[in-house]
């Protein structure tokens, strides 16, 4: 089994386990798919599961109350990659189709979601938006207050200060794209969970197949963790180097709250620097920062 599919299976049963549901619940798996994740998470031999009940159970009050607020024994932090780590193989479509296939995503799936206990104390989705036939992709943790309110990304104070990082490359926010991990904002801003994770990122990885850019921005460590799997990484080492997501270039680098915070020379001029590689990754002119009002010289 690939580790893509390993993935997909661990998700799945820690998305069972946060919520509460016993063995008894049909899931989403058969029975040998359900011994399948238990054996690669817990090493149990699969021989010795009884397969879960075909019969679906009615919702409970106390499992609608699991849904509605987070379990004590859900699993914190550790964000994981996509299940899919192989490059897309489905053909580019042209700008017109992608901008018709966002549309349909975002009506008819994402902003009637309610797959995840985040959906009970959210305002509005916050889908994502921008050019659909852009270069660029970033990808933030998730909503906060503001774009709860709105339904935008990015539209905060951390949101402006986007605005002129995408500026100081020459850009527009027009020009770019703008997304998180999860669509809706977690309670006090906290770390999505895994099982939240596993649940909403699906729409994240069809938005970027059917916009396919030429690069991916993470913004933030969070993002940085779940593109890449990997929860030991830290982002001063991490920011300024190229990795790749099924076959698309990315470029870690600070999220725009973090600079608010910490809005010292260093910092501005490390994000300048990443910027920069992007636009040279893409063949694009670099501006200069005195004309352009970069993110090394916004505060």
């Amino acid at each position: 089994m690939d580790s893509g599919s390993k993935n997909r299976l661990r998700l799945w049963l820690r998305s069972e386990r946060a919520l509460g549901l016993g063995a008894s619940v049909a899931g989403p798996a058969s029975g040998a798919m359900r011994a399948k994740a238990i054996t690669i998470e817990e090493g149990v031999e699969p021989t010795a599961l009884i397969p879960a009940s075909p019969r679906k159970a009615e919702p409970t009050a106390g499992s609608l109350a699991a849904v509605s607020a987070p379990n004590e024994m859900a699993p914190r932090g550790g964000l994981m990659a996509p299940p899919s780590i192989e490059p897309f193989i489905a053909p580019l479509l042209a700008p017109d189709e992608k901008r018709s296939r966002l549309l349909a995503l975002d009506d008819n799936e994402v902003r009637g979601c309610t797959r995840c206990r985040l959906c009970q104390t959210r305002t509005n989705t916050v889908f994502g938006e921008g050019d659909p036939d852009a270069r660029i992709f970033f990808i933030g943790e998730g909503p906060g207050e503001n774009e709860d309110l709105t339904g935008r990304p990015f539209v905060g104070r951390a949101g402006e200060l986007l605005d002129k990082m995408i500026a100081g490359m020459g850009l527009r926010r027009e020009q770019v794209y703008i997304a998180n991990i999860v669509k809706c904002r977690p309670p006090d801003n906290r770390v999505p969970m895994p099982d939240e994770v596993a649940t909403c990122t699906p729409y994240l990885e069809r938005q970027i197949e059917i916009i396919r850019p030429s690069v991916i921005v993470t913004l933030g460590l969070p993002a940085l963790k779940y593109m890449t799997n990997d929860a030991k990484l830290t982002m001063g080492k991490s920011r300024g180097t190229w990795r790749a997501w099924r076959g698309i270039k990315l470029m870690p680098t600070f999220h725009p709250a973090y600079i608010l915070r910490n809005p010292t020379y260093e910092t501005k001029a490390a994000v300048w620097s990443d910027l920069k590689q992007v636009l040279a990754e893409l063949g694009l002119p670099i501006p200069n920062r005195a004309q352009t009002g970069s993110a090394e010289k916004t505060s």
